[in-house]
């Protein structure tokens, strides 16, 4: 729909709340987050015990870089935010394309999670900084876009903040939202919030969407869509060395090892539940190798305790090393080494799936060749959950219990195994091509802001 247009009545984008309530509205949500902020400092202190990079740099979350020496001069920088581990890797998949289109430029990259700084940290070369998100008051992110006037701005995904969004609209600075998905509960939520997410979407230079689900989706919120690019998440390449050393060490276990990948809470308990309720769990627990790799990193010792008192023998990554000792459960606690734990896998167990949160990534187990199995919920990641499917690469159930049956029947069926790992490999290669197509999209807006 063209702007100044009616919209028919009943559809989510009929009435657009007029500009004196989104002023009010933004005013009251600024006033808010200004008056949190000793909550967020506490709450940064309370993650710090368990997750160190939380203490590091806290004055760059509210928009102070004295101690930040910078050598690029303003206008060179291109500035990622990539909030958290998945987005970091969809930025991985952009930037050697994007360097090769744009010589010169320097990275300015942010994250909102320790996880997310972790893993960019090896994205930066010589000239490139990476500092924290900041908070999303007028006087943070107005201090941050003035210190580093960056040339464009790329927010991976979904983070789209009110006061940065306007801050940079201030400046001058193109603001575009890049491998963007919006599934149907948080359309609803930014319908719920229309007078602080309306205005923000509006205000976007571009918006590049993974799918055409999305793109309908993010124009019921007035934004203007360009056509659906793909998912950055299929051009990324899983660590060449953690697959040998996972290959290595799957052969030498001597029996199937399954992987419950990115599990969040409450889903541990439900493998426990479903092995000692579902299955002759001596017989399953003999058959094959269970591996569990928790998505934060801050609840290893809670699923090692959890599986401690459901009477399994625990061996840790971090105690133990690569090789593991013989026990029951084998626990991947340890950061940035998804690709090693997806290689030594014979299936997957996606994580986030059986808990109504959306599912994990599911495009990197199938980079590694291995099978997924998912549960009812994969909202995050809809239409790559039902091309991986279709394409013999995933399968669907709808519990635990289900799940686990299926991944033994896959095991225990060898030619089966080996073609859904073939179809894994091929679904994962057959849809890549969106980073180079994003790419030369940023190039084109580029050009034409700066003509």
């Amino acid at each position: 729909m063209k702007r100044g247009e009616r919209s028919s009545p009943g559809t989510a984008s009929a009435v657009h709340p007029s500009r004196w309530y989104e002023g009010l509205a933004l005013d009251l949500y600024s006033a808010a987050l200004f008056f949190a902020q000793p909550l967020l400092r506490r709450k940064l202190q309370q993650r710090a015990r368990q997750e160190p990079v939380y203490a590091q740099d806290v004055e760059q979350r509210f928009g102070h870089y004295d101690a930040l020496q910078v050598a690029a001069a303003p206008g060179t920088w291109v500035w990622i935010h990539a909030v958290s581990l998945g987005e970091t890797h969809a930025a991985a998949a952009l930037l050697q394309p994007l360097r090769q289109a744009l010589p010169g430029m320097r990275l300015l990259l942010t994250h909102g999670t320790a996880t997310g700084r972790e893993a960019g940290r090896s994205l930066l070369q010589p000239g490139d900084v990476q500092v924290w998100q900041p908070w999303d008051t007028p006087g943070a992110t107005r201090r941050f876009v003035q210190h580093f006037r960056p040339r464009i701005g790329l927010l991976v995904e979904t983070e789209v903040w009110p006061n940065l969004v306007r801050a940079c609209q201030h400046a001058g600075v193109p603001l575009c939202l890049v491998n963007a998905r919006l599934s149907a509960k948080s359309l609803r939520q930014s319908q719920r919030l229309a007078w602080l997410a309306l205005p923000a979407f509006r205000a976007l230079a571009a918006i590049w969407p993974q799918t055409e689900d999305d793109a309908r989706r993010l124009r019921l919120l007035g934004a203007t869509v360009q056509p659906p690019l793909g998912n950055l998440k299929f051009d990324t390449t899983p660590d060449a060395d953690q697959c040998a050393q996972g290959l290595a060490l799957r052969q030498s276990v001597g029996k199937p090892v399954l992987v419950f990948a990115s599990s969040r809470e409450g889903e541990e308990q439900m493998l426990l539940d479903a092995l000692r309720s579902h299955l002759p769990a001596p017989d399953a627990l003999r058959s094959v190798q269970w591996l569990l790799v928790p998505r934060h990193p801050q609840r290893f010792d809670a699923v090692a305790a959890l599986c401690t008192a459901a009477g399994l023998s625990v061996s840790r990554r971090s105690v133990d090393g690569l090789g593991f000792a013989p026990a029951d459960i084998w626990l991947g606690d340890s950061l940035g080494e998804m690709a090693l734990y997806l290689a030594l896998a014979d299936v997957v167990l996606l994580g986030g799936s059986f808990a109504p949160l959306g599912g994990q990534n599911l495009i990197e187990a199938a980079a590694c060749g291995c099978p997924v199995v998912m549960g009812p919920h994969t909202f995050n990641f809809a239409q790559a959950a039902e091309m991986a499917q279709f394409e013999g690469a995933a399968y669907a159930v709808s519990d635990m219990a289900q799940a686990l049956e299926r991944a033994l029947q896959l095991v225990q069926d060898p030619l089966a195994l080996e073609a859904s790992s073939s179809a894994a490999l091929a679904f994962a290669s057959r849809h890549a091509g969106a980073a180079r197509r994003t790419s030369v999209q940023i190039v084109e807006l580029l050009v034409g802001q700066e003509a």
